[in-house]
């Protein structure tokens, strides 16, 4: 008798709730929301509205953009904050405050996720040199998502603190809080020369509650669907199907030039990425919803 195929498992036996980055597709929400539901989410990973990152919305924006969500029967799987993503050197309190800023987002969206990052150094200063500036700077983080009931979601990214898997691990160990959980980016690990799920998947698990979706090529660094490129995408899918996971997957794809937000991809990129995601789930065996 033949073994059973270990990456494969009848339809639907795991469920993952399918979301992306809005703003990947187009400024307008409404827009967003249209091309989501035509790929078959009803939710919604919120960095930007009209062109106004999260940070900066204000309360009419927010109560639109609630309104917008409300309307397309969609809610927010998580905010795609900036938190973090500036020079280790500025004021801590500067960042809290940018933090509660964006709470308010969360809170009105009515969901509990945060994703954030673990700062810059200057060049010429190296990881050691900044690791406890960047501790001191995520526990007064974790203090403030502990009070207001917010999970922060750490995302890998080159550049930051936090961009190997010893240094994520590092920061979750170090800063030791259950409001601090890890939001895990294939891509961007292969963008600092990891292979995500050999060198970090087992290490990094424990903390790992979110999946942000994209995929990309060792030799260049380039952005490609999932399932394009040398981000193990297969292996971590499987390993996720095997354990339950029954949590968010969130596309940014980062198919088309980035703009100031963030990375972009257009209505067309972001659909052709949907499917490539799609076809890799279908043949797993988990069902997106």
């Amino acid at each position: 008798m033949t073994a059973p195929d270990p990456t494969t498992a009848p339809a639907g036996t795991v469920t993952w709730t399918l979301s992306g980055f809005g703003d990947e597709i187009d400024p307008e929400p409404a827009t967003q929301t249209a091309v989501l539901a035509a790929l078959g989410a009803r939710h919604i990973e919120v960095r930007s509205a009209w062109g106004v990152n999260v940070i900066d919305l204000d309360d009419d924006q927010i109560a639109a953009l609630r309104g917008v969500l409300d309307r397309a029967g969609f809610q927010a799987s998580a905010i795609g904050s900036p938190i973090g993503k500036v020079d280790v050197a500025l004021d801590a309190d500067l960042e809290v405050q940018r933090l509660r800023r964006v709470i308010r987002v969360a809170h009105a969206l009515e969901t509990p996720n945060i994703r954030i990052f673990s700062f810059f150094r200057a060049p010429g200063r190296t990881p050691e040199e900044i690791r406890d500036d960047v501790l001191v700077r995520m526990r007064l983080l974790a203090d403030e998502a502990e009070r207001e009931g917010i999970t922060l979601l750490h995302e890998n990214e080159k550049d930051i603190y936090g961009d190997i898997p010893s240094r994520v691990h590092d920061v979750v160990e170090s800063v030791g809080s259950s409001a601090l959980r890890l939001a895990w980016d294939n891509a961007n690990f292969v963008q600092v020369g990891v292979k995500p799920f050999t060198d970090g998947w087992a290490l990094l698990r424990p903390y790992v509650d979110y999946l942000q979706v994209k995929d990309a090529l060792a030799a260049t660094g380039e952005v490609v669907p999932a399932g394009e490129g040398d981000g193990e995408l297969r292996e971590t899918l499987t390993a996720l199907r095997d354990e339950g996971y029954a949590g968010f997957a969130s596309l940014e794809p980062h198919l088309a030039a980035g703009f100031e937000l963030g990375g972009f991809s257009g209505p067309y990129e972001f659909g052709r990425a949907a499917r490539a995601f799609r076809s890799l789930t279908d043949d797993l065996g988990v069902a997106l919803a």
